[in-house]
């Protein structure tokens, strides 16, 4: 099943720019290299600008272009500071459905409340749930003759690589392993197969198509790096909580889990730490017999090699390590 994300956009002359080209782009900060990956080829995405979502269009092909100050349809994003940040992630979509519909549509509540604990727009994406997707499916007008989608010279792209090395870091060819990087890859190794797996080791009566999987849900409580919940609720729905540390776990990361928990309550049947290691005492710091910790690792990880983001992916363990 393909996912659906509404993406950010800063103002409304970038928005006439992407509605105009079928295009979508994000800066080579963290940030829109985490879009990048966490959106794939035959997911759909609507534009969100002013509290409003407008269109819906599929993903057809996902590129990185080099020199993106001299290849850009939008004027560049210059901070405070001076830095400055170009385009050099795309999306080149084709448009399925037209419409402008405000956030506080029913249909959008899921987006709606994330914008709203989250104080304003600063994320590049958000990603919603299955219902969003059909009801979006069902706005507005079909789009009968596609428009002219955009060329790109192949030689001027490339694919952006993962590093674990300081030194070896060179955005917007080249990120050092983050926190965002992780969620990313995590959400995607669970969207490849191993949800089933995760599903029956955490006793849970459900199957992988029950879920969707939610990458970082806003909650009164703070950000949840990864949200797994019914696609299809009756009568009450399903929550498994799953928080990521690129590190090694320490005491509060526990407990801002137990206060994720605490806002979810009855309807969570899960909570899940993923870390690099624990603590040889981490049992104690665990209040709920829904909590469980789990272990990450790659298989055959050189320091002074650089990755693709799928290469990850393949090479991603997760390892249960314990709970109360």
């Amino acid at each position: 099943m393909p996912d659906y994300f509404l993406i950010s956009v800063s103002n409304r002359e970038n928005l006439e720019i992407c509605l105009d080209k079928n295009l979508a782009g994000f800066t080579g900060s963290i940030n829109g290299v985490w879009a990048f990956w966490d959106i794939s080829e035959g997911d759909y995405v609507s534009f969100l600008f002013a509290a409003r979502a407008r269109n819906l269009y599929k993903v057809k092909r996902k590129i990185a272009v080099r020199s993106p100050e001299k290849n850009s349809p939008w004027p560049p994003i210059v901070l405070r500071s001076g830095r400055e940040y170009n385009f050099p992630f795309r999306l080149i979509l084709s448009p399925v459905r037209e419409f402008n519909e405000p956030l506080v549509r029913q249909e959008f509540s899921f987006v709606a409340e994330n914008l709203l604990l989250r104080g304003g727009y600063r994320k590049t994406h958000f990603q919603a749930d299955t219902s969003t997707l059909y009801s979006a499916s069902q706005m507005g007008e079909k789009v009968s003759d596609e428009k002219k989608i955009a060329n790109f010279d192949e030689d001027s792209l490339f694919e952006p690589k993962i590093t674990f090395k300081k030194e070896m870091e060179n955005p917007p060819y080249v990120y050092r392993f983050h926190e965002l990087i992780l969620q990313a890859l995590i959400r995607k190794k669970l969207k490849s197969g191993y949800l089933n797996q995760l599903i029956k080791e955490l006793e849970l009566p459900y199957s992988s198509s029950d879920f969707d999987v939610i990458g970082e849900k806003a909650l009164p409580e703070g950000y949840v790096d990864l949200f797994l919940k019914q696609k299809h609720p009756v009568g009450t729905d399903s929550y498994v909580l799953i928080e990521v540390k690129t590190g090694k776990a320490i005491r509060k990361d526990f407990k801002q889990l137990q206060k994720y928990l605490s806002y979810v309550k009855e309807e969570a049947r899960a909570a899940v730490l993923v870390a690099r290691d624990f603590p040889k005492s981490f049992k104690d710091y665990i209040s709920s017999p829904l909590i469980k910790a789990y272990r990450y690792s790659f298989d055959s990880i050189s320091s002074d090699r650089l990755y693709t983001f799928d290469e990850l992916v393949g090479k991603l363990t997760l390892t249960y390590a314990g709970g109360v």
